[in-house]
């Protein structure tokens, strides 16, 4: 008949009892796995957070947009030839809405107009106040549609104000912010310098419900007429079309799109495109490209940190096989197996890191609701998953290093044990 202290009830309540026993030893021995824990997860639920709100934002824009430059989009290029490309033309958006079936319609954008060179003084100035951070583009009157913009006062740029190029604003919720402070009537026919020159405002959209890190960079936009645009800032021919595919032709748009844009610019058959094109998907795609190399960062130091706490626990385990020589020959010479030697320094091991990842999981909740109390806009949100595979991964780094000891422990010679003093 086997000792009572070989079921898996008793071999636990001993487990407990040795970590409880040495409790400073065993706190030093779990740091590496807690400091592991709390950098995955924080790291984890801040970057979780961030795509969130890409995917968020994008979608907020349009899923079915489609964005094409002559530039790469996502990011600057020191490439010399792309730099050299050039931009699109009103006649290339003709061509496309011309030749293509899969095209619902196109928005034009002459974008930041007074971000690039001289040419154009995008700070816009009311009764001693200034807002110079008027990021200023030029649209076409469909912009607000295809990118599902709301208006919050006044309203938004109309075909005359195209046509006869006028000095209108439709102004985001920063601008109004700043050159309107507390101000409880409406900036709606107000008029501001910018530029050497007056312009009324005749709108302010609403503020985006999404963005990046509770910023969207749609509330601090100016948007003024296309043809507006075109002549106050004559060197400024950047042109970025926004193109609205058919519903559920998304794919066909895009293939039609490429196939026009480099017939039109003559780009010879196994070139690359000397333009670019995105949709929301590639947007997204792109962003996890880039929290995928901080992401292995943060993997690598949660792993450094794991690998130390895993071989302190592998450590103090050995000594406490030596330690406790004696009390494993008493338990084998009264009929412990082989396997409850094995089950309980296993035990003792797992639950060491066990309690290791659940002060992780507690400092990790608390350092990013932190984060969330000092910084409102901070994503740094902790899902239930990112609980569950901490606590799994902490058990597992337990079982992985504390089989040497349990093996060591559950080989000794009862004899030799009953002798060691």
């Amino acid at each position: 008949m086997k000792l009572s202290a070989s079921l898996p009830i008793e071999v636990v309540k001993m487990a407990f009892d040795s970590i409880a026993a040495h409790k400073f030893r065993s706190t030093l021995t779990i740091l590496g796995i807690v400091v592991g824990i709390v950098t995955a997860i924080v790291v984890a639920s801040i970057l979780t957070g961030m795509r969130q709100g890409i995917v968020s934002m994008v979608e907020e824009f349009g899923t079915n947009n489609i964005y094409v430059f002559h530039l790469s989009m996502g990011g600057a290029s020191n490439n010399r030839d792309e730099r050299n490309r050039k931009p699109l033309t009103d006649a290339d958006a003709n061509a496309l809405l011309g030749q293509s079936t899969a095209i619902e319609d196109i928005a034009l954008v002459n974008p930041g107009i007074g971000n690039f060179g001289p040419s154009f003084d995008d700070n816009m100035k009311y009764e001693g106040r200034n807002y110079r951070w008027a990021n200023c583009d030029g649209v076409t009157t469909n912009y607000d549609r295809i990118s599902n913009l709301s208006i919050r006062e006044g309203r938004w740029l109309t075909e005359a104000d195209n046509f006869q190029r006028r000095n209108v604003l439709v102004i985001g919720v920063d601008a109004r912010e700043a050159l309107f402070p507390n101000q409880n009537g409406s900036p709606i026919g107000k008029v501001v310098r910018m530029n050497g020159d007056t312009w009324e405002i005749v709108g302010v959209i609403e503020k985006r419900n999404s963005g990046f890190f509770g910023e969207n960079e749609e509330d601090r936009k100016v948007f003024m007429p296309y043809r507006t645009s075109r002549k106050v800032a004559p060197l400024r021919d950047f042109l970025l079309m926004i193109v609205q595919g058919k519903q559920g032709q998304l794919t066909d748009a895009v293939s039609e799109i490429e196939s026009v844009m480099r017939q039109r610019r003559e780009v010879k058959y196994g070139e690359p495109s000397n333009f670019d094109i995105k949709t929301a998907d590639a947007f997204i795609e792109q962003f996890d490209g880039i929290i995928g190399g901080v992401g292995l960062v943060a993997i690598a130091i949660s792993c450094l940190g794991l690998l130390v706490g895993g071989i302190g626990v592998m450590n103090i385990m050995l000594v406490s096989v030596t330690e406790r020589t004696k009390e494993i020959g008493i338990r084998k010479a009264i009929g412990a197996t082989r396997s409850a030697i094995v089950f309980q320094f296993l035990l003792e091991a797992m639950t060491l890191t066990f309690f290791g990842g659940v002060i992780g999981i507690v400092l990790a909740i608390g350092i990013s609701n932190l984060l969330m109390l000092l910084i409102p806009s901070m994503p740094a949100k902790v899902e239930l998953w990112m609980i569950l595979l901490s606590a799994s991964v902490s058990v597992g780094v337990g079982l992985l290093f504390g089989v040497l000891p349990a093996r060591k422990a559950a080989r000794l010679d009862p004899i030799e044990c009953l002798r060691y003093e």
